[in-house]
């Protein structure tokens, strides 16, 4: 769950921290108080794209949101993405400047792309973007797939991959059904290109040989230069000879003195290894002689292996593995009949894999289907929605797809008599946020995640709508976190912790605020919005009624 959300230095905030509790809390104040402030914070936190306007002040801006992880499914997950919870605890965090943004995971740096994926785990937000996205049909299919996952998990898997393979297959066929003339020109290419590299008869590692070689030969009157200058500093100026001499004179007083013994044994190894080094270079230089008809080989050499990477790859082993890409393309070329009859067999294998395993995804989802469509239904009656038929259609696209071939669609009826329709063509911004809150409510029984948001869940109603609403985000908060964001008072009367956001003016800057509310703190901000600018007793012992009745 959500343990705090630490915000510094972001539009209206200046800093404030706000510590959540288990159960259902409620934030509450006036419109323009700085309540979407702090869900924009959140969505900082969890990897949001960061609009510099928010920044106050052109400052630098920090959000920091807290975690205790206590499920041990989520721990495994997390676990996986070899993110270890420190004391139970995943720390998210954003420091946002004007020209850069640093996002951290428990205290290490990492792409904000991480702490998405990391905190749409931890958390769910629903708002109105969310509601509305419920008239969007690939947003049906996805959270139905949500609500069978254990079933379909294994065969979607399955499907995605030999779906890949089906594709590869058309992709191969696609491009091998030619007419006579192409294929003729094709193959006449192709051998071209065959001939031109087996014609080279390239060795694997031949060309850093030769480079090596190439160097050598093209540099070898600066390297006959050195090595005489070499050989005459060590032998014709003396310092071998010295070297000797050096041995002779400390050989002779090391017998009255031993500890001159290790610089004798220095000195001898010195004038070995002079010795061998004039033997060396004295070879060297005896045996090296620039030859112009090999460098003039191996010149030609090297400029037929850059000619063929040009063109083919840039290593010799990429060279020969095109080689035998094309070798292989004009045996299928020569013998097209029977290569093309392999390929039509192996497209129906596929095809028929995808067809198979695209059918069983869609058996299971529509018998989910029924499932989530009586659930959400017995929610939706809770919610004050009377004799509601809802329902899922489902349609066969007409192609396949790494998801199989369903289209699917959530369909409802308000009316007895009236048949279901979709739900862009029924319902409306207040039906759209209970329809949410239902569909969450019983997604919520399989999810994982332990905390979930509502934004706009009080949009378009109030009365007993409001009151049933009220109810049902009580329910979900005894397995749930929830925190929720209200202008309603039936809804606020059920939290089990309360924040009030205001603003005021201080040092002529506009700032918000978020306080905790004590039981009369609760009163007195039920009776706000109660009763709007005029507060009285009756009001406040109004707001007290519905705390009461909300326990």
């Amino acid at each position: 769950m959500l343990l705090s959300l630490h915000v510094k230095n972001l539009a209206l905030i200046e800093e404030e921290e706000i510590e959540f509790e288990e159960g259902l809390n409620i934030l509450t104040g006036e419109t323009g108080a700085g309540k979407s402030i702090i869900l924009g914070a959140l969505s900082l936190a969890l990897g949001a794209k960061v609009d510099k306007v928010m920044l106050r002040n052109d400052s630098e801006a920090y959000v920091e949101a807290v975690f205790k992880v206590t499920d041990e499914e989520l721990n495994g997950r997390l676990l996986e993405m070899d993110i270890e919870p420190e004391d139970g605890e995943v720390i998210l965090s954003r420091r946002i400047t004007s020209t850069r943004t640093v996002a951290k995971l428990n205290g290490e740096s990492v792409p904000a792309k991480r702490l998405a994926e990391v905190g749409g785990m931890l958390l769910d937000i629903y708002g109105q973007q969310e509601h509305v996205s419920l008239l969007k049909k690939s947003r049906h299919l996805y959270l139905l797939d949500e609500y069978a996952s254990e079933e379909l998990s294994d065969k979607k898997r399955r499907l995605s991959e030999e779906y890949k393979v089906y594709k590869d297959i058309e992709k191969e066929y696609a491009s091998s059904s030619s007419d006579s003339t192409e294929r003729e020109k094709e193959l006449l290419f192709l051998q071209h290109e065959v001939q031109e590299i087996e014609e080279a008869d390239l060795k694997p590692g031949e060309d850093e040989e030769l480079e090596n070689e190439y160097r050598r030969l093209s540099n070898s009157r600066k390297i006959m230069e050195s090595v005489a200058a070499a050989y005459q500093a060590v032998e014709q100026d003396g310092a071998a000879y010295n070297t000797s001499k050096a041995l002779r004179e400390l050989t002779q007083a090391a017998e009255y003195d031993p500890a001159l013994s290790d610089m004798v044994s220095i000195l001898t190894d010195a004038e070995a290894l002079l010795t061998d080094a004039v033997r060396e270079m004295a070879a060297y230089r005896d045996e090296s002689d620039y030859n112009g008809e090999r460098f003039a080989e191996v010149e030609s050499r090297v400029n037929i292996i850059n000619g063929l990477k040009s063109k083919y790859g840039q290593t010799i082993e990429e060279i020969l593995s095109v080689l035998d890409d094309k070798s292989k393309r004009i045996e299928e070329l020569l013998n097209y009949d029977e290569y093309m009859e392999e390929l039509r067999k192996r497209r129906q294998e596929a095809t028929d894999r995808v067809e198979a395993l695209s059918k069983e995804v869609s058996e299971i989802r529509q018998q989910a289907a029924k499932r989530l469509c009586e659930e959400v239904s017995k929610e939706l009656s809770d919610l004050n929605f009377l004799n509601v038929d809802f329902g899922m259609s489902f349609e066969r696209t007409e192609n396949y797809s790494a998801n199989g071939y369903d289209e699917a669609w959530f369909v409802i009826s308000l009316n007895p008599g009236t048949p279901p329709a979709p739900l862009a063509d029924i319902a409306s911004g207040g039906e759209l946020s209970r329809i949410m809150l239902a569909l969450k409510t019983v997604l919520a029984r399989t999810d994982a995640v332990d905390t979930l948001i509502f934004d706009e869940i009080d949009a378009g109603i109030s009365g007993r709508t409001a009151q049933a609403v009220a109810a049902k985000l009580d329910r979900v908060a005894r397995s749930r976190q929830v925190i929720c964001i209200t202008h309603l008072p039936q809804i606020a009367a059920f939290a089990d912790r309360h924040f009030r956001i205001e603003k005021h003016l201080e040092s002529d800057a506009t700032i918000s605020a978020i306080h905790p509310l004590d039981h009369e703190g609760r009163v007195e901000e039920l009776a706000r919005m109660l009763g709007g600018a005029e507060i009285t007793e009756a009001v406040r012992n109004n707001a007290r009624e519905l705390i009461e009745k909300a326990v």
